[in-house]
């Protein structure tokens, strides 16, 4: 498989990753200090180099780019911090390419633009406290009221919740069991019945909002459905387009923290001479480059594959739990060369260490990626519930 990159793709590479280490890098430390997402005007230099929906359509203000050139820029923001690369995040890999493949045309046109201008973020409300992994036992009710639906329930672990201007809220809309009665609904922030929970505090990626979405006999209009129910498999389809987006998340880390190791390891002496020249600092290096470069392909190519589309599935849960794992595998091998100063908060090894771990948790846990590649490789589907 040829992952040679166009002049276009590697030019657009080469700017992103100039950006990020002027102007992310130093700010980096801070935002994760002080738990904060990065500054509006930053934000504006990416929408104005045009990193803000890349990859919607070119008639609502989108790049009309592939997921591969997208993944390319979200991988170098995500190699000094994932703050850095969560707006083209959002916009390229999030619940938007819900609205932009299956929306109608008015949602379309209402939320594409706003999306690519930086005026709106629009986040995913899918877990629950009892159904995260066994999405399909989700319990938050949509019931057909007049002129739309009223929705009842709470949602978990909301990555942008209180920030974001809208979220596509998973719900129960029938009264079939499983995935028949599931469908999406778009929800702006300020409808009446709906309100957030107190901002979590997590061990890494500190600065992005994360809450519990409460809905308390909260109506909107039958225009907001942008999946109806029976239709359960494409809100998943597309969220393999959203998988891609947290492997390289995760890439980006083990990239950062690969190249941080590699020139302390040509810098730091003992004995006179650089660890470098050490046979087991050698070893290390070489496991962490082959790992980050393994993580690396797959991810290219379910992004590859994908092009304008959707990912598949069995290639973005391969590509998920592979740069998952490198990330932590590779953080962990870092602190070893930085020794101390690793574990000090004045170098971003720690914090690229305790933003490693929080990839394998969202999207799917890495237990669940598994099963999904067992089944594509033994051919067959396994019922959890029976222990199967």
């Amino acid at each position: 498989m040829d992952f040679q990159l166009s002049e276009e793709q590697r030019s657009l590479q080469q700017a992103v990753r100039a950006f990020a280490d002027r102007e992310c890098a130093p700010r980096a430390a801070a935002w994760d200090r002080e738990g904060r997402i990065p500054e509006p005007a930053l934000e504006r230099q990416m929408i104005e180099m045009g990193l803000y929906g890349l990859t919607l359509p070119e008639p609502y203000g989108g790049g009309g780019q592939d997921l591969l050139t997208a993944i390319l820029c979200i991988e170098q923001l995500a190699r000094v911090s994932p703050l850095a690369a969560a707006g083209p995040f959002e916009s390229n890999v999030g619940p938007v390419r819900v609205i932009e493949r299956f929306g109608t045309p008015e949602q379309k046109q209402k939320w594409l633009p706003r999306v690519c201008r930086g005026e709106t973020e629009i986040s995913i409300g899918m877990s629950e406290a009892e159904a995260g992994s066994a999405l399909t036992d989700l319990r938050t009710r949509a019931e057909k009221v007049d002129g739309g639906w009223k929705i009842d329930g709470v949602k978990a672990w909301c990555t942008g919740g209180g920030h974001s201007r809208a979220y596509l809220v998973y719900c129960r809309m029938s009264a079939d069991r499983g995935a028949k009665g599931i469908g999406g609904i778009l929800v702006e922030k300020d409808t009446p019945g709906f309100r957030f929970g107190a901002q979590e505090r997590f061990m890494g990626l500190r600065g992005f909002p994360s809450c519990d979405l409460v809905f308390e006999n909260c109506v909107v209009p039958d225009e907001n459905v942008v999946i109806r129910p029976g239709e359960f498999g494409r809100l998943m389809e597309c969220f393999n387009i959203e998988r891609c987006g947290n492997a390289t998340m995760a890439l980006g880390i083990a990239t950062g923290a690969l190249e941080l190791a590699t020139q302390y390891a040509l810098e730091r002496k003992t004995f006179g001479r650089p660890i470098a020249e050490r046979g087991a600092i050698q070893q290390m290096i070489a496991d962490m480059a082959t790992r980050v470069d393994a993580a690396r392909l797959l991810v290219y190519r379910a992004a590859s594959n994908a092009g304008q589309g959707v990912a598949a599935m069995t290639e973005a849960s391969m590509a998920k739990l592979f740069a998952n794992e490198t990330a932590k595998q590779v953080t962990d091998q870092a602190m070893e060369i930085f020794g101390g100063a690793g574990y000090s908060t004045e170098y971003p090894i720690e914090r690229m260490l305790r933003d490693s771990r929080g990839w394998p948790i969202a999207g799917g846990t890495l237990q669940i990626q598994r099963l999904t590649i067992a089944s594509a490789v033994l051919g067959r589907r396994f019922d959890q519930r029976l222990g199967g």
